[in-house]
């Protein structure tokens, strides 16, 4: 694979739309080797719990139905069976930070990004590894640096809506980035009367404007998808300005500005940085609260637990 691009029909059109409008494109990730059940499991079993998340969810969007795990002593394969036959999502987080293969991969999707689109400087990458069960969803959220999703096995369907009102509302934005909430923001049915759809297929990347909402529901088979995350200085700019109107609406200040240049903005952004750096956001943040530990041979594909801090 690795004298082989990583795109296989990037065409000049979507150099003009790579993170201003949603993209659709082939990928070679699953030629890698790198996504086979057994990479899976040792990625699983070398991950410590900073770095993945597990949860299990409902069928609809209440957050008390998106339910929080532990793996305890399983092993990754026994993980991965628990996903198969189960109602569980794993999301293994920052995989390039642990593992040199992963994070080889990720320079050479970048190097190859910024290849194709002149002016784009992208720092702060991480890659993630997706792993959930047939029929499995993740409810309506967004997220805070720019995105991609890639599917490696399976078929999911994702809906991605514009980020903006009445879709994503500032307040909520700005609650994701002061971390007072997770990534979840208000949704409603009728929204999805508005959504781009898309089955996402085997070899198929996904990419959408910064911070669009999305949700995805699994189609009945087991998936493995792949994230990628990025930073530019446009989106440090607009994080800082979402940081500091977080802060000037808790104190008060109704419907900030929400330019991400000009002197009001660098007021903005020396107060998130003095804010974030500070620590006093800290105690507030939100903590996933553990209330079920995996068990591959339990309906579900896991049992109850006390609750515990995550």
């Amino acid at each position: 694979m690795n004298s082989q691009p990583i795109f296989k029909d990037w065409e000049p059109q979507h150099t003009a739309l790579f993170g201003r409008h949603t993209i659709r494109l082939q990928h070679a990730l699953a030629e890698s080797g790198l996504f086979t059940d057994e990479a899976l499991a040792g990625l699983i079993d070398r991950a410590d719990a900073a770095n993945y998340n597990i949860a299990t969810m409902g069928a609809d969007h209440r957050r008390s139905n998106w339910r929080s795990g532990d793996k305890g002593d399983r092993s990754g394969a026994e993980v991965i069976d628990a996903v198969r036959n189960g109602r569980i999502w794993i999301n293994l987080q920052r995989v390039n930070t642990f593992e040199p293969r992963y994070a080889a991969l990720l320079d050479r999707i970048f190097a190859e990004i910024e290849g194709r689109v002149p002016g784009l400087e992208t720092y702060k990458q991480t890659l993630g590894v997706l792993i959930s069960s047939p029929n499995a969803q993740v409810f309506y959220h967004c997220d805070v640096p720019g995105q991609m999703l890639w599917q490696i096995r399976g078929r999911k369907k994702v809906y991605v809506y514009p980020p903006s009102e009445p879709f994503l509302n500032p307040a909520d934005m700005e609650g994701v980035i002061l971390g007072l909430t997770e990534e979840e923001v208000p949704y409603e049915p009728w929204f999805d009367e508005h959504a781009e759809v898309y089955d996402l297929e085997p070899g198929q990347m996904l990419h959408w404007p910064l911070n669009g909402p999305h949700r995805v529901v699994n189609h009945d088979c087991l998936n493995v998808s792949v994230t990628t995350e990025h930073w530019t200085n446009e989106i440090r700019a607009s994080y800082a300005m979402n940081y500091a109107n977080g802060i000037l609406r808790q104190i008060g200040v109704g419907n900030p500005s929400r330019a991400i240049s000009g002197p009001g903005f660098y007021g903005k952004a020396a107060l998130a940085a003095a804010v974030k750096y500070s620590g006093v956001m800290d105690k507030r943040r939100y903590r996933r609260v553990a209330d079920f530990l995996v068990d591959p041979k339990a309906p579900g594909g896991f049992v109850d637990i006390q609750t515990r801090m995550n």
